[in-house]
């Protein structure tokens, strides 16, 4: 049985692919587009998806959409319009996605090629279920609670509940246009980062401040004993003017979300690219302990009416890697189980796992080990793009010895290997890796091969079985969900990966995990003594890197020292690369 799941007309677009309740691909449409957080439908996803099991479209026995906009629309359109506060541009964006949905059959043709009938079953699944599922059903647990917690998706915010077995039970959702998310977001853009998707630059910039403005911020959103939260509306604008400029667009743009209150209350917002001061380091600081101390609440009350040891995160907001790392010294979950893909993207999954095992009742057969679920490319085809690029490259016989001796030597390489990461993080297969023990690397990289903020961190993996050397409180974190506090007497020792606060976000890899990774991870070791490399993702100011080509552009576009594409190494001369700090 093949299902294919889709998260289209929202952002984030992507499909998956479950055969017989195992996941087999799954591929967001932005690495293939290059466009951002990619809105529209997902083509080149969806092809991707089907060229992995050799399928075509009449192959397919069921296609789940994660997007259902007219679930539980009388009670959502009862309890909005008796707050006055489902206004005229909200609920006529809102009523265009049937109208999308019912086009979906067309789109699926048009990217494939393919004429005539679909005989597969068409499936609608809720926003907030598909992403309960995309964490719950994939996991190893039986039961847990679940908190998905986002912007808005089904004129939905958040999603309280618990799962059992192959079902998921509601307990509360929280409706337009209540949310933590639009309240990040919101914050966000009053601190210049207007784009969508720069709330993971606020969660950075918020180690550099102190939350002196918390108390302020605690004005925006309200304790509320039904919803468990409310936005005090009057420093918003989204209930008015909606949010995004467009549902379908390609690139989805936030509209302005702070009103005129904002201002009134905190001054003049940051222009984008303006000087950072330590009023802005503080408001973020403010801003993540605010989110926290929210979600932290929300999840208490969940913890005592779920009963359960175990707690699923999911949604936009468990992206904040820091916010996780606090849940477990204030709410008593044995086990946090925070998915890959736990963004939008990720809702194809969900939906594709909820038709298997909540709608068809099938047993779950399969758990999520891993993120590789996108194209690989084989030795010939990047031989071939060197080739057509007009690089010089040599062929080595040990990539993963190679990688580990130039990253030692100080060497900044573009690692390209396997099949690519579904989700936002590169896990090993598309990223950059450097020597976490070098201070000038994070300038380079930032400064010459990323193109950002000087202030923003870097991920470093760890072999698993290592962290405790390094790390207080050891646990696993194989996707990157997590940060990881030094031991006191080595906070100076790793420079590039340490934060100013002396944490690290982390992947803890296994060699069952990705063994070509873990095997370069401990011959670097052989050659520094440290068990961990500084690992970015392989991109600069786009999406991850999805094709050789990709790759190849990037490296070439930037101050990287060295590229592997399979077994082939391709090295730039010395005088090609540029000191730090230029």
């Amino acid at each position: 049985m093949l299902i294919l799941g889709i998260n289209a007309y929202h952002a984030d677009a992507a499909a998956a692919m479950v055969c017989d309740g195992r996941l087999v691909a799954a591929a967001e449409e932005e690495r293939f587009n290059r466009v951002k957080h990619s809105a529209g439908f997902p083509y080149q996803a969806v092809k991707s998806c089907l060229q992995e099991v050799g399928a075509t479209l009449k192959d397919i026995d069921h296609i789940a959409v994660a997007q259902s906009p007219n679930s539980n629309w009388i009670n959502q359109t009862t309890t909005v319009q008796s707050d006055q506060f489902l206004m005229g541009r909200e609920r006529a964006d809102r009523f265009l996605f049937p109208a999308e949905i019912k086009s979906i059959p067309h789109e699926l043709r048009s990217a494939v090629g393919e004429s005539g009938d679909l005989p597969c079953r068409f499936h609608s699944v809720a926003h907030h279920v598909s992403h309960s599922a995309s964490a719950f059903l994939v996991s190893k647990l039986d039961h847990a609670a679940i908190a998905c917690i986002d912007s808005f998706g089904d004129l939905n915010s958040t999603l309280l509940g618990q799962g059992t077995d192959r079902q998921i039970e509601i307990f509360r959702l929280v409706p337009f246009p209540h949310s933590l998310g639009i309240l990040y977001s919101m914050v966000t853009q009053y601190l210049g980062f207007p784009n969508y998707g720069d709330e993971g630059k606020v969660m950075g910039l918020a180690s550099y401040g102190e939350p002196r403005f918390l108390f302020q911020l605690g004005e925006l959103v309200l304790y509320n004993p039904a919803r468990g939260f409310e936005l005090n509306l009057d420093f918003f604008t989204h209930h008015v003017n909606g949010f995004r400029s467009t549902w379908s667009s390609s690139k989805p743009i936030l509209r302005k979300l702070y009103s005129g209150k904002m201002i009134d209350k905190f001054g003049p917002a940051r222009l984008s690219g303006e000087e950072l001061k330590e009023f802005h380091c503080d408001m973020a600081a403010s801003l993540q302990a605010c989110l926290e101390s929210r979600v932290i609440s929300l999840l208490r009350d969940l913890y005592e009416r779920s009963n359960s040891k175990n707690c699923v995160l999911v949604g936009g907001v468990a992206l904040n890697s820091v916010l996780n790392s606090r849940i477990p010294e204030y709410v008593p979950f044995q086990e946090i189980y925070v998915p890959p893909a736990a963004g939008d993207s990720g809702t194809a999954i969900g939906a594709a796992f909820h038709v298997y095992n909540s709608y068809l009742n099938q047993p779950r057969v399969f758990q999520l080990e891993h993120s590789y679920w996108g194209p690989a490319y084989t030795n010939e085809q990047c031989r071939d793009a060197l080739s057509k690029a007009g690089l010089p490259y040599r062929e080595v016989e040990d990539a993963a010895l190679t990688a580990a001796q130039l990253i030692a030597s100080g060497k900044i390489i573009g690692w390209f290997q396997g099949r690519m990461e579904f989700g936002p993080r590169a896990l090993g297969n598309r990223s950059i890796l450097a020597d976490p023990r070098r201070e000038e690397t994070r300038t380079r990289i930032n400064r010459q091969i990323k193109f950002r903020e000087d202030f923003r961190p870097f991920a470093a993996s760890i072999l698993a079985n290592r962290v405790g050397d390094l790390f207080r409180n050891p646990a696993s974190s194989p996707y990157m969900t997590e940060v990881f506090s030094l031991k006191n007497e080595i906070k100076t020792r790793y420079p590039a990966t340490t934060h100013i606060d002396g944490t690290t976000r982390l992947q803890t890899v296994t060699p069952e995990s990705n063994s070509l990774f873990f095997r370069l991870i401990s011959e670097f070791e052989k050659f520094s003594c440290v068990p961990m490399v500084l690992n970015t993702s392989f991109n600069q100011q786009e999406p991850i890197v999805c094709t050789p080509e990709d790759a190849i552009r990037c490296y070439k576009d930037s101050a990287l020292d060295a590229l592997f594409l399979g077994n082939y190494l391709a090295e730039k001369p010395p005088e090609l690369v540029l000191p730090a700090g230029s």
